[in-house]
């Protein structure tokens, strides 16, 4: 098949660009033999639409075009020119409206993607010759695809380097967030020397320039300061370690022997009596964060949930909630109790960076135990919850409203979980 000329114009109104002439210029280039798969490069150019500067829909348009030529590869040396019409164009393209396939088909031939060899008339059609192969085509040529693989390919690359870059970079946030909470909470719980209360509002201030739309600089900034006021409160941890390492058995001794007391509940957190003793011996130290986590413990039998949802019921719907509960890490452990069921919910609650006055709310408002199976609901939902601490709120102010109750969000979870399984996933979410 032979093409009329070098450089073909565009019909009717559209104008002729430097840029159309560089495209044309590249595919007349391209060795003749040169050959790549065209789904291979279709994928690349998906990975890369973005850095094109193509839509979703021109994405589809493109596929639609590839869709017919008869060949799974792509040779500049062969007839590279399809020749659809809109209609059914718009058909392979998931059914766009006309209008919407000719803005998107215009973006694909700007973006240097396919040529538009236009025909006298505009209309697209071929010529055969005597021996019934196809002479003269008018359409829109795919050669762009070949000359250009290598580019795109590139391209393709570079994008999934950058989502990688931002995966990790997520990663250590996540790390750092859940170190530098626990290590608040030990500090608190051991009642070490330290404004632990101050280093909360210093980790919250920290979170809070966390943004969804938060760029890989941006993320890695975040990443490296989590980082080192992690680093920071270890070092501290350490140093009162080291300075307290003669005693340690003894301690270890009496606080074994004060949790094996007859008379305290099962269910009752073994830290009760000592941290309400330690209070009082240091009131100052604390404040108001460490008076939370002792009524925590004070709360447990009172705060059971009230229409008795059951607690393998939640630990179902979150299984998340797993990680923050100690000797639930390997397989065949002991099911948790609603003590540390609670006492994981206040762990995570600060890892997710709700404020305590958001929690208190919550807490008057549901129970603790609701609030607690609220924050392990979101804690499992994830990225879906923008804001952890709003997302709360407002459903405080829909149980005040009496138009909230913890069954449905436990049921939708585990629904979705099902469905997951079903699918074919065979992993929780």
């Amino acid at each position: 098949m032979t093409q009329q000329g070098l450089v073909t114009t565009p019909f009717g109104r559209r104008t002729l660009s430097l840029g159309l002439i560089a495209t044309q210029q590249q595919a007349r280039a391209v060795e003749p033999e040169k050959t790549v798969h065209k789904w291979k490069i279709f994928q690349a150019i998906t990975e890369a639409k973005d850095k094109l500067g193509l839509p979703d829909r021109a994405i589809a348009v493109l596929h639609a075009l590839l869709s017919f030529h008869q060949e799974t590869t792509l040779t500049a040396g062969d007839p590279l020119i399809v020749f659809p019409s809109n209609e059914k164009l718009c058909s392979r393209a998931h059914g766009i409206a006309p209008a919407t396939l000719r803005r998107h088909l215009a973006a694909l031939v700007e973006a240097g993607i396919v040529i538009r060899r236009d025909s006298p008339n505009g209309k697209r059609y071929a010529r055969r010759g005597m021996d019934g192969e196809v002479s003269l085509a008018f359409g829109f040529e795919l050669t762009p695809l070949v000359a250009r693989a290598e580019e795109f390919e590139a391209l393709a690359a570079e994008v999934q380097a950058e989502r990688r870059a931002l995966r990790l970079a997520r990663e250590r946030i996540t790390l750092a967030r859940r170190d530098i909470t626990k290590m608040i909470l030990l500090g608190m719980e051991e009642a070490l020397p330290g404004d632990w209360q101050g280093l909360h509002g210093q980790y919250l201030a920290l979170i809070g320039r966390l943004k969804r739309s938060a760029s890989l600089a941006e993320l890695k900034a975040i990443a490296a300061d989590l980082e080192d006021f992690s680093a920071e409160i270890l070092k501290h941890l350490e140093l009162f370690t080291n300075s307290t390492k003669t005693s340690a058995n003894e301690s270890h001794s009496e606080r074994h022997k004060q949790n094996s007391k007859s008379d305290i509940p099962e269910s009752e957190p073994a830290f009760k009596k000592d941290r309400s003793d330690q209070r009082q011996s240091d009131p100052a130290t604390h404040g108001s964060a460490q008076a939370e986590l002792v009524r925590e413990g004070e709360a447990v039998e009172a705060s059971r949930p009230s229409l008795g949802t059951p607690l393998p019921m939640v630990i179902e719907a979150c299984p998340d909630i797993l990680d923050y509960i100690a000797g639930q890490e390997g397989q065949g452990a002991s099911p948790p109790n609603w003590a540390e069921f609670l006492k994981a919910a206040e762990l995570v609650r600060a890892m997710l960076g709700i404020s305590p006055d958001a929690w208190r709310d919550a807490v008057e408002t549901m129970g603790q135990a609701d609030a607690s199976i609220v924050v392990a609901a979101i804690l499992q939902k994830g990225d879906e919850v923008r804001f952890p601490g709003g997302y709360l709120r407002a459903l405080t102010e829909k149980k005040r409203e009496g138009q909230f109750s913890v069954g449905p969000i436990l049921m939708a979870l585990i629904g979705t979980k099902l469905k997951a399984m079903r699918g074919g996933k065979g992993i929780p979410l």
